[in-house]
């Protein structure tokens, strides 16, 4: 699902659901001010059916249950008038108002279920007389469902409006995203110049720096590793021409030469390995691969690793100085990576100091930490 289209789905239903809460609300209230409207015509009706009795004073003798013509009673049509005597006789009725009479016994408010028919009912007492008024439960129902599909219609329109404009609205607003993918699409795969988009969202801004650093890391990354191949390329020319050198000498030669032009190209091969073993552990540093092989060692035995393994094992010239009070507690570093670094540095300062003088190699402790002195008498 694209963002354009969740983010329309979830603001859309969101926007849906507190219109329908309110709509629903409003009309809710609506139906009910539309009933107490209805009910306030029956009493308005009966009150003025009761007037109109007050100036008919034959009506007591009108046959029981004789008809009055709806213009006589002056009631709206549509709605059922009776009037009737306290002792239940009716004395007259329009003509929509069912054969078996309305219930009028108890004043006020009823609903009343005849013929199948709900009726919505209001008597009122005024001396002998019981004026009765009702309006079909049905009548009121289609005139509510008129008045909801009124009222519900505007409503939906104009929420399927706004949901038209949230869509082109959120489409706009994601141009600039889509600026940036046009660009990274049109990009090379060897350019990895900073992305200059103008103008663009402040939201948009930290995306857009932290992508023009992630291009920055990847230059320098691919440097590095250009940097890398070519250092490891020169390094391992310099060992394979000698060993090569020595190989053919070898040939040519007999006795104590030959043995002589094997022995250097042995050396030869020595020196690849280490610098081959130097690039697996550059490659491993630089790659984040876990150096943890569950061995744990303390500073005098990283020392005497890393003196065993300096210089091919030629390790006459380096001297070991440790203190009385030397800590046996672990170092808390893998033992492979601190032999290779201290290892380096023997390396180092053997390569560079006189064939007859010596390299001392120096442990010291301080409060939780260890500290590896080396010291050569080179030239500075």
């Amino acid at each position: 699902m694209s963002l354009r289209l969740r983010l329309t789905f979830k603001l859309g239903a969101a926007f849906v659901l507190i219109w329908a809460l309110a709509a629903a609300w409003m009309l809710n209230d609506l139906r009910n001010q539309m009933m107490f409207s209805l009910d306030q015509r029956l009493v308005a009706s009966a009150r003025m059916v009761a007037g109109l009795t007050e100036q008919m004073p034959g009506l007591a003798s009108v046959s029981g249950g004789a008809h009055l013509r709806t213009e006589q009673l002056n009631v709206p049509g549509g709605m059922a008038c009776q009037v009737s005597s306290l002792r239940g006789e009716i004395l007259a009725r329009s003509h929509t108002t069912p054969e078996e009479g309305l219930e009028s016994r108890k004043s006020g408010f009823r609903d009343q279920v005849i013929d199948g028919v709900g009726w919505r009912s209001f008597t009122l007492s005024r001396g002998d007389l019981l004026i009765t008024t009702a309006d079909r439960q049905v009548e009121r129902e289609a005139l509510n469902l008129s008045i909801l599909l009124a009222a519900s219609v505007p409503v939906g329109v104009a929420l399927l409006g706004c949901l038209c404009l949230l869509w082109l609205g959120i489409g706009q607003s994601l141009v600039p995203l889509n600026r940036m993918r046009d660009a990274l699409m049109r990009r090379s795969a060897d350019s990895l110049e900073p992305l200059q988009i103008h103008p663009l969202p402040s939201e948009l801004k930290p995306l857009l720096d932290t992508q023009n650093q992630l291009l920055q890391r990847i230059a320098k990354t691919i440097e590095r590793e250009r940097r890398l191949t070519g250092d490891a390329a020169h390094e391992l020319r310099s060992p394979l021409t000698a060993i090569k050198t020595h190989l053919q000498v070898a040939r040519m030669t007999e006795g104590a030469a030959r043995d002589q032009s094997l022995a250097h190209a042995e050396e030869g091969a020595d020196r690849l390995h280490r610098t081959l073993e130097q690039l697996l552990l550059l490659a491993r540093v630089e790659g984040n691969l876990s150096f943890d092989d569950g061995l744990h060692s303390t500073a005098e035995e990283v020392a005497r690793l890393a003196i065993q393994d300096a210089n091919a094992g030629d390790n006459r010239r380096i001297d070991l100085i440790l203190p009385d009070n030397l800590s046996a507690t672990p170092v808390e570093m893998p033992v492979g990576l601190a032999v290779a670094a201290l290892r380096n540095l023997l390396d180092n300062a053997l390569r560079h100091t006189p064939a007859d003088t010596r390299v001392e190699l120096s442990v010291l402790t301080a409060t939780d930490n260890v500290v590896f002195r080396v010291r050569d008498h080179g030239k500075q």
